[in-house]
């Protein structure tokens, strides 16, 4: 019987210290840099640099991070979840003033935006004097060459089949590099074609919780194939644009619990380069 008491002692012990972990991971910060390459992208846009970030939810961003970063990246992209039902409003908006006093913001909605009492979270967002994009393109110039980012607006009633259109460029798509900025990858399962370049989303967590030998558990399918990192998908026979680039984005902060496991949170700087097989323009 003592030998019982012993080893549930163990597990309770085990299980105590795994949660410490969880929640000590779910508090790191960390700042991940890396160079994408666009075949299409303008010659003037080479060494473009975007700080990344998503899914904030309730964290305060890290002044000792991101205030090195002033001046040395040229545009700030929120991905949404910039913060939650419940969450001070007063933590937002210092995440917002931090934000903008980096570089100029462009931002759009997650699904826990709206769950927030939207109408004040939009006001501070605007307010700091970022550009929200809802169902918008947004013309980004560089010496003279322009690239068009796109925000996705996360459908306010929630569900697949709400999102709107992909507004339109006004330009051909095969003079055009474009970026989207969408809050849910999932997104893209709905679309049959992307006319853009690269699309940066978060959302997932990378699954937040990751346990060895079970793995994530999303129940689509999508999430399963396309769930934190960098991917690059195939374009359709005789479509002569480049693969299309995507990246998912662990995120920053946590839904519902705050613990992670095998899914670091994760700011990123983001290095814009023209392919070796970019055509002139």
């Amino acid at each position: 019987m003592i030998w019982l008491l012993v080893l549930a002692a163990v597990f309770l012990g085990a299980g105590a210290v795994m949660a410490a972990a969880m929640v000590a991971a779910a508090f790191r910060s960390r700042l991940v840099t890396q160079d994408i390459f666009l075949e299409r992208l303008p010659a003037a846009f080479d060494g473009y640099r975007i700080l990344f970030i998503t899914d904030t939810h309730r964290r305060r961003l890290p002044e000792e991070l991101l205030l090195p970063l002033q001046g040395k990246v040229d545009a700030v992209f929120l991905g949404g979840d910039l913060t939650e039902k419940g969450s001070p409003m007063d933590r937002l908006l210092k995440n917002m003033k931090l934000a903008a006093s980096i570089a100029p913001v462009y931002a759009v909605h997650g699904n826990h935006d709206y769950r927030a009492n939207i109408s004040l979270v939009d006001n501070i967002i605007r307010g700091s004097g970022a550009r929200l994009l809802v169902d918008e393109n947004c013309v980004i110039e560089r010496a003279g060459a322009r690239v068009i980012l796109t925000g996705v607006d996360f459908p306010r009633q929630g569900g697949k089949k709400a999102y709107g259109p992909l507004p339109a460029t006004g330009a051909p798509s095969a003079d055009t590099c474009r970026i989207i900025l969408v809050h849910d990858p999932l997104w893209l399962s709905m679309q049959e074609e992307v006319p853009a370049d690269l699309i940066l989303a978060g959302h997932t967590h990378g699954g937040q919780i990751v346990l060895p030998f079970i793995g994530q558990r999303h129940t689509d399918p999508f999430y399963r194939k396309y769930l934190a990192g960098m991917y690059e998908l195939p374009r359709p026979q005789g479509s002569g644009m480049p693969p299309l680039k995507l990246l998912i984005s662990r995120g920053f902060g946590t839904a519902h619990l705050p613990l992670r496991w095998g899914s670091p949170a994760e700011l990123h700087v983001l290095t814009l380069r023209r392919s070796d097989n970019s055509v002139s323009k």
